[in-house]
């Protein structure tokens, strides 16, 4: 058994206990910023930005208790993705997001790295190929009609009567002409995000579905666009391959799981100068 999963079984049974001291989950945290190859992970990845990368993913940690009880590894994975990426982790700003969630084969708090629909867009913009792309909520008396089959949609955005969403419109544009336009029925949109809810009431509203449903609607209907239809850069495929996976593997130039054996004796140890 490796250093790390030693350390991943003592996480999960004092949360079987519920005994989880946070602060040493903290230091954990701040211990793997000083590891040697997840420095060098972060600063062959974001050069001068590194430093503040990890001072956001810790004032990020601070503020929300519900992360801080998850494994500080899966905290890190979740954040190398974001950092490859190049997309910001700040909640409010909507690109991508650290959730926790119960992992029930590990039986403890594991972080989920989730990508949000304005960085869909963001990664979609870089490659270069997208004249336009786009995707709203469409509310009751806006639609007209929408044919599945041939993708014309009559669309009225004055003929709004209530605040009732009926739906969601997906598209874009290429440079060479090629467009695709999707539409999710807000039925639709309910019954994806409770096939793949983990929680055990399968109905509740929970992490970025409660605070923000439309955000997380909106993305829904934008992965399925790109991942259908779109131009699949590197980093995007990269994008929905780690988007909202459970088993997010972070390796450095050589192959190797830069989370494989930290050293323990630097587990605990304090944080460098501009990692704070």
């Amino acid at each position: 058994m490796t250093v790390a999963d030693k350390l991943k079984n003592e996480i999960a049974n004092k949360q079987n206990n519920n005994e989880v001291n946070t602060e040493q989950q903290y230091s954990g945290l701040k211990g793997l910023l000083v590891q040697a190859s997840v420095k060098k992970r972060f600063d062959d990845v974001l050069g001068k930005r590194a430093s503040q990368f990890s001072s956001s993913l810790l004032n990020l940690y601070n503020g929300d208790p519900a992360i801080q009880e998850a494994e500080p590894m899966s905290i890190m994975a979740s954040a190398m993705i974001a950092a490859t990426l190049d997309l910001p982790i700040d909640k409010n700003l909507g690109f991508a997001w650290i959730v926790p969630f119960w992992d029930s084969k590990k039986r403890c708090k594991s972080a989920q790295f989730q990508l949000g629909y304005k960085g869909y867009i963001q990664l979609a913009q870089r490659t270069g190929q997208y004249k336009s792309i786009n995707a709203i909520a469409v509310y009751e008396g806006e639609l007209i009609s929408w044919n599945a089959l041939t993708e014309e949609i009559e669309f009225n955005p004055d003929g709004r009567t209530s605040d009732k969403v009926v739906g969601y419109c997906g598209y874009f544009k290429l440079i060479n002409g090629f467009e695709k336009k999707v539409f999710w029925t807000a039925e639709q949109i309910e019954n994806h995000r409770v096939k793949h809810n983990k929680a055990k009431d399968k109905k509740a509203l929970n992490g970025v579905w409660r605070s923000d449903y439309d955000a997380m609607a909106i993305k829904t209907v934008i992965r399925n666009l790109l991942g259908k239809w779109g131009i699949l850069s590197v980093e995007m495929q990269t994008a929905l391959t780690n988007d909202e996976s459970e088993n997010v593997v972070v390796t450095d130039e050589n192959g190797k799981n830069v989370f494989d054996a930290p050293d323990e004796k630097k587990i605990n140890a304090p944080l460098e100068e501009g990692a704070e």
